[in-house]
C-alpha cells in the first residue's frame, strides 16, 4: 500500500529493508565503488609481490590480505549505507568520531612512526591502524550537525564550535607530522560552511589565516618544509619516490607497456599505496588512469545532484563534506602522482594497499550512500525522516 512518494517512485509500507535499499539507493555511485575496487585488486596484484618478496612472504601475501580488506570495507558500506540520517548521525559521531579522537589523543604514547618521520599508526599483529583516516568521516559528520543545529530556534553556536573542533583536531594532525590530512580536514570544514551560506568576508578571512598558517608551518616544521622543497626544486631527482612516479608514468604512454610489464613497483617503496597510481599508468597507460579519474567524477557528480534535492539542511551539508573529502583525497594522490602538488602521504580510496584506508572509504562512501538515497520530501519527510 502506497503512503508517501520518494521522488517518483512509491514507498510501501511493511516493505523489507533490502528491497527497500535497493530501490532507494544510488545505484551508479554504487557500481563506480564496485569498479574502483576491483581496479584496486587488479593493481594490488602487479604491485604487491615485489613487497611480499622483500618482506620474505609468498608473492600473494599482500594479496590475500587485500581480499580481506576488500570484504571488510565493502560489508561496512553496505551496512553503513542502510541507515537513517539520524542512524547515520548518531553512528558517526558517537563510534566514529569518538573512537579515533581517542585514538589520536594517544598516538604520541603508543603510536609507530615505520622510519617515516610521522607518528600516524598504531602497529597491530595484524597489521596497522591509520586513525586520521576515521577521524575524516566522523568530524565530518558533527561538523555538520552542530552547523545545522545551528540554525534552529535556540540552537548551538554552530559555526564557532565546530570551527574551534577543527582547528584543534588540525593541530593534534600537524603535530605527528600530518599537513595533509589537517588541509583536508579543514577544506571539508571549509566547503561545508560555505554550503551552509558563510559570508564572503569570513572565507576571505579563513582563506588568508591559511596562508598565514601555512607559512609558519614551512618556518617551524623540517618534515613540512623538507617537502615543500623538494616540489619547488625545477629538478626531480630519479632516485626518489617522485621520480620513479614520474618515470613510471612517462613509460607508460598512453596504453602502458603490458600487465606485469612494469618496473617501478620493484623500485618504488610505496607503489602499492600512495603511488598505486604510478602502477596503474605504467602497466595499463593513460587509458586506465582516465577511467579511473571517470569513476571518481561519476560518484562526485551523481551525490551532488542527488544532495540538492534534499531539503534536510543536515543531510547536505553532511552528504557534501563527506563527498569533497572522499573527492579531494582522490583528487591529491593523483596530483602528487604527477608532481602537481607536493608528496603528502594520501592513498588513493578504494585502489590503495591498506586496511585503514578501505575501511575509512567503505565508512565514507556508505554513509554518503545512506544520506543521498532517496526519501520523502516536504512536511511529510520533516516527520518521517527517522524512519526511512
Amino acid at each position: 500500500m502506497t503512503e508517501m512518494i520518494y521522488g517518483s517512485i512509491p514507498a510501501q509500507r511493511g516493505e523489507p529493508i533490502l528491497p527497500k535499499w535497493w530501490r532507494t539507493v544510488d545505484r551508479w555511485t554504487l557500481i563506480c565503488v564496485v569498479f574502483l575496487l576491483g581496479i584496486g585488486l587488479l593493481l594490488g596484484l602487479a604491485a604487491t609481490p615485489p613487497l611480499a618478496e622483500r618482506n620474505g612472504y609468498e608473492p600473494f601475501h599482500y594479496v590475500q590480505l587485500q581480499f580481506m580488506f576488500v570484504g571488510i570495507g565493502g560489508f561496512a558500506m553496505l551496512c553503513t549505507s542502510m541507515m537513517s540520517p539520524t542512524g547515520v548521525r548518531r553512528f558517526a559521531i558517537g563510534i566514529i568520531f569518538f573512537l579515533s579522537f581517542v585514538a589520536i589523543i594517544f598516538l604520541p604514547v603508543f603510536g609507530t612512526d615505520y622510519g617515516k618521520g610521522a607518528v600516524r599508526w598504531y602497529s597491530l599483529s595484524i597489521g596497522s591502524v591509520q586513525p586520521s583516516e576515521f577521524l575524516k568521516p566522523g568530524f565530518i559528520v558533527a561538523a555538520a550537525w552542530l552547523l545545522a543545529a545551528s540554525r534552529e530556534v535556540r540552537g548551538p553556536p554552530g559555526f564557532s564550535l565546530s570551527f574551534a573542533l577543527c582547528l584543534f583536531l588540525c593541530a593534534l594532525l600537524a603535530l605527528q607530522p600530518d599537513f595533509g590530512q589537517a588541509c583536508l580536514l579543514f577544506f571539508g570544514w571549509g566547503v561545508m560552511y560555505f554550503v551552509a551560506g558563510a559570508p564572503i568576508l569570513v572565507l576571505v578571512v579563513l582563506l588568508g589565516g591559511s596562508v598565514v598558517l601555512g607559512t609558519l608551518a614551512y618556518q617551524g616544521s623540517e618534515h613540512f618544509a623538507r617537502r615543500i622543497d623538494g616540489f619547488l626544486n625545477p629538478e626531480i631527482d630519479p632516485t626518489t619516490q617522485l621520480g620513479f612516479a614520474a618515470n613510471a608514468i612517462r613509460e607508460g604512454g598512453l596504453i602502458g607497456v603490458g600487465v606485469g610489464e612494469g618496473q617501478v613497483k620493484r623500485s618504488l617503496p610505496d607503489a602499492h599505496s600512495d603511488f598505486i597510481i604510478a602502477v596503474a599508468a605504467e602497466e595499463y597507460g593513460l587509458l586506465m588512469v582516465f577511467v579511473i579519474i571517470t569513476l571518481y567524477v561519476v560518484i562526485a557528480i551523481r551525490s551532488l545532484i542527488r544532495l540538492l534535492r534534499d531539503r534536510d539542511l543536515f543531510v547536505r551539508l553532511a552528504g557534501t563534506g563527506l563527498c569533497a573529502v572522499f573527492t579531494m583525497q582522490a583528487i591529491i594522490n593523483l596530483s602528487v602522482a604527477v608532481r602537481l602538488l607536493p608528496a603528502k602521504g594520501m592513498t588513493l580510496p578504494f585502489i590503495s594497499y591498506g586496511g585503514s584506508s578501505l575501511l575509512a572509504s567503505g565508512l565514507t562512501i556508505g554513509m554518503l550512500l545512506a544520506l543521498t538515497r532517496t526519501r520523502p520530501q516536504g512536511e511529510f519527510g520533516e516527520i518521517l525522516r527517522g524512519k526511512v
